[in-house]
């Protein structure tokens, strides 16, 4: 896996994933998608292996059996995350790097609806940018290059001057799909994952800087192995 050591980049916005990347909401993720699992005889870890990053609904219509309503099985998984906010915490760190940000710069893309990633941010103490990119804002969600694509054009930046932050196999190849530079965090990836890329386990790691001309810099602190 690439070094991080002395690893910096220098970019014009930073764009966000939310759940595993600014917000630690693994618990509520994996309670709910493994009752998915549980209630249509399915394989758990498979579900939660392919859960993360991705719109509910297409991860309903992935694995749920014939016979089942997509839209219902979407519908009851969305309120029952909804009712469950237990344990959802920052990222460390996240805080911290996002107030040191102006609201012009950085954005926020995830596979979430715009409900729910405003109580989850709530949760965990985080607004909301006024840039959020969420599920209904987008035709084709994670992997797809959407989402990113549309924050940097919201931002009035092109997607190669951004920085993504994401936690998810689907996201870090949304970022790569929308021609940004990509980090993962690594809060739900496993170490074959972080072959070949630059990583952090949280912002600790993370130290912004101003450059002339509109530019940050990013660093990223060492790290030694997972």
């Amino acid at each position: 896996m690439n070094s991080t050591t002395g690893q910096s980049f220098r970019v014009r916005a930073l764009l966000f994933d939310m759940d595993g990347t600014l917000v630690n909401s693994i618990a509520v993720v994996e309670r709910t998608w493994s009752r998915f699992a549980k209630r249509h005889g399915l394989d758990v870890n498979r579900v939660l292996a392919a859960c993360h990053g991705r719109r509910t609904s297409e991860t309903v219509a992935e694995f749920a059996p014939p016979g089942v309503s997509i839209a219902e099985e979407t519908a009851r998984i969305d309120a029952e995350e909804l009712a469950d906010f237990d344990g959802i915490v920052e990222v460390p760190g996240a805080a911290r790097l996002l107030g040191s940000l102006p609201a012009d710069r950085w954005a926020m893309v995830t596979s979430a609806d715009r409900n729910l990633a405003t109580r989850r941010m709530a949760a965990a103490g985080l607004s909301l940018p006024p840039v959020t990119i969420t599920a209904e804002d987008v035709i084709s969600g994670k992997p797809a290059p959407d989402g990113y694509l549309a924050a940097a054009r919201a931002l009035g930046v092109s997607a190669a001057e951004c920085l993504v932050f994401e936690d998810a196999p689907a996201g870090l190849r949304a970022g790569e799909a929308a021609g940004a530079k990509v980090v993962a965090v690594a809060t739900t990836l496993g170490e074959g994952d972080l072959v070949g890329r630059h990583w952090v386990r949280n912002f600790t790691a993370v130290r912004i800087g101003v450059v002339a001309d509109g530019l940050f810099e990013v660093g990223l602190a060492p790290i030694s192995g997972l």
